[in-house]
């Protein structure tokens, strides 16, 4: 038996794509695609006709070109708020960018969304003002129930679009290790706890 450390990032993640609306031909940048959240969005987001420009360290551009990206930023030579491409979305699914950054590359109705809630509460405040406004917004990621995103996980897994990403297998009485690794920065997707 085991557990896959995932469930409560998969379940943020069906938020992100559930909480917009998106078409076909919008343009998506997903920042920090390779996380247990960026890995599992990229997949999700991969089903919409849409250009996906996903963000992470070079170690990992081959992992992230299989999942589909069309077009991969190693984050250590290339800062995607400096570049010359705009969004319809921005998905930081690392929490280590803020709007204030992403705004200059949002398209003119653009939305921000991360995982966190940025500096001093920032995203939830963000999210209150640009509700009201017409322009770019921000949209924090309440996640839903488990009644509504268990089930479209469960179905993404077996239509196949969706394998989580495992980076390593731990014991249970290893996951003092774990937790070790995991604050390296250094993990890639997620890791199996065997019970």
């Amino acid at each position: 038996m085991y557990f896959i450390t995932y469930d409560t990032p998969k379940i943020g993640t069906v938020s992100f794509i559930h909480k917009v609306q998106i078409q076909s031909g919008q343009t998506v940048l997903i920042h920090g695609a390779t996380g247990a959240i960026g890995s599992a969005l990229l997949q999700f987001v991969r089903l919409f006709d849409v250009t996906i420009t996903a963000t992470c360290s070079a170690k990992n551009m081959e992992l992230v070109k299989t999942l589909r990206a069309d077009k991969v930023l190693d984050y250590t030579k290339e800062d995607f708020t400096e570049g010359q491409d705009t969004y319809d979305f921005i998905f930081d699914s690392v929490g280590k960018s803020t709007f204030g950054k992403c705004k200059s590359v949002l398209k003119e109705k653009g939305t921000y969304i991360s995982s966190e809630l940025g500096l001093y509460s920032q995203n939830l405040w963000y999210a209150a003002l640009s509700s009201i406004s017409r322009g770019k917004k921000v949209i924090f990621p309440v996640p839903y129930s488990k009644q509504k995103t268990i089930p479209y996980i469960m179905q993404m897994l077996e239509e196949g679009h969706f394998a989580p990403v495992i980076d390593r297998e731990y014991a249970l009485e290893d996951i003092p290790k774990a937790y070790e690794y995991v604050l390296t920065g250094e993990k890639t997707g997620n890791m199996i706890i065997n019970l």
